[in-house]
């Protein structure tokens, strides 16, 4: 028989792996991931613009004979969804914002980037102050490639002094590094940030960032790494998420401006070495966007709302869980697209969760990972308001606390 000392060996032979797993790899922390990005161009945003934005997407609907209408249209029967659109709508129709000085901005002398970097400092300190804000919300600033470095950091230098003055930073502030070519630009995010903090008078650590994968180069470098995946663990914890940006990186490849898609296979081997570099890290990933847009003649908007439908629905089924939205019209499918997804399947998983936590004999045996994804997937529904929390708990037969538990893979609330 093995002794003590054998086991003591090989738990030290081990110590500095383990480590490293439990660092690099703590998984979710279980923080809300929203379920969609809009973006607007800077000289675009006023503080009511998330309200705005929801009653244009409710207005376009009404034109095409209401939510009812555009979820026929799009091919989806469920009765429920209709209203609980409508109510999202009405309510919370935007879950992350971004204010854009970067594509969508362009150019602009510097006197009048700074003027629209403080008036919309001004504006989302506002929207936050009458709670008004999404609970995500920031700018995406100009890349760190050389000739727009120093633009970008100065724009997200003043955005956050702005910020400060104006009641002090938001909770759902979010950072979006752009066009990043290299793992050394994100450890140069980070030394920004960290003096930025210093600068501000901020806590340490304060400011996180996400990263827009945009390149080539970060899904395959030089010498055949994959950047998108180092980058996460040389950010000190600092990178929130990956998010995939379609068109720039379609054209850095030399896809025809006609075939540049969220469904080109070159964006499918993209996101799925995306989708491997965030497993386990807690850090989040994003789709792009469309740049089909439901605007024109009644049949033009028809086929790009179904277009729009059908590839919010296959990021999630592909476990992609948020995507870029760049219209107010887009609303409208990606709530009845996101609200199927998680209604669809909701009776199997809270059937087979209730089965597995409740040891009841079924057709189906489930592992403790099938569960924690089970838990997972009925989570985000539930945040998201595709399902209700009475809905939850009576076809689980446990509560909030329980399911949120389950899908941390922490210990049950006392007494479950």
């Amino acid at each position: 028989m093995l002794s003590d000392d054998d086991y003591a060996a090989i738990d030290s032979r081990l110590a500095a792996a383990d480590a490293a797993l439990l660092s690099g790899y703590p998984g979710d922390d279980g923080r809300r991931q929203p379920v969609q990005t809009a973006y607007v161009s800077a000289e675009k945003y006023g503080s009511t613009l998330a309200s705005d934005w929801g009653r244009q997407a409710l207005a376009a609907a009404d034109d095409a004979g209401g939510v009812a209408a555009v979820a026929e249209l799009v091919g989806l029967t469920d009765a429920a969804l209709p209203p609980l659109v409508i109510d999202k709508l009405r309510t919370e129709p935007i879950e992350d914002l971004r204010v854009d000085f970067e594509d969508g901005y362009g150019h602009r002398a510097d006197d009048i980037e700074d003027a629209d970097v403080i008036r919309c400092a001004r504006e989302v300190a506002e929207s936050v102050a009458d709670g008004g804000a999404p609970p995500f919300i920031g700018i995406r600033f100009k890349c760190f490639e050389a000739p727009t470095r120093a633009r970008g950091i100065r724009t997200l230098d003043m955005f956050l002094a702005e910020l400060i003055a104006g009641g002090g930073l938001p909770p759902g502030l979010t950072l979006t590094l752009p066009k990043v070519t290299s793992v050394d630009q994100v450890r140069a995010m980070v030394d920004v940030c960290e003096r930025l903090e210093l600068a501000h008078g901020l806590p340490t650590r304060r400011l996180g960032f996400e990263v827009q994968v945009e390149t080539p180069q970060l899904i395959l470098g030089a010498g055949g790494t994959v950047p998108a995946a180092q980058l996460i663990h040389v950010a000190d914890g600092r990178v929130s998420s990956l998010h995939y940006g379609t068109y720039d990186y379609s054209a850095s490849l030399g896809i025809a401006a006609e075939y540049q898609s969220m469904e080109h296979p070159a964006a499918d081997h993209a996101k799925n070495q995306m989708q491997l570099a965030v497993a386990g890290t807690g850090v989040h990933m994003s789709d792009g966007s469309t740049n089909v847009i439901p605007v024109g003649d009644a049949d033009t908007v028809a086929a790009a709302w179904r277009l729009h439908a059908r590839l919010v629905r296959r990021h999630l089924e592909r476990g992609i869980y948020q995507g870029w939205d760049l219209h107010p019209a887009q609303l409208v499918t990606r709530y009845l697209a996101t609200y199927a997804f998680y209604r669809n399947g909701f009776d199997a998983a809270a059937t087979r969760l209730r089965n597995y936590v409740h040891q009841i004999d079924s057709s189906v045996m489930d592992e403790p990972a099938t569960a924690r994804a089970l838990a997972a997937y009925l989570g985000r529904g539930l945040v998201c308001g595709a399902v209700t929390a009475d809905e939850l708990t009576a076809a689980t037969r446990i509560d909030v606390a329980t399911l949120q538990a389950l899908a941390l893979n922490k210990p049950l609330p006392e007494g479950k």
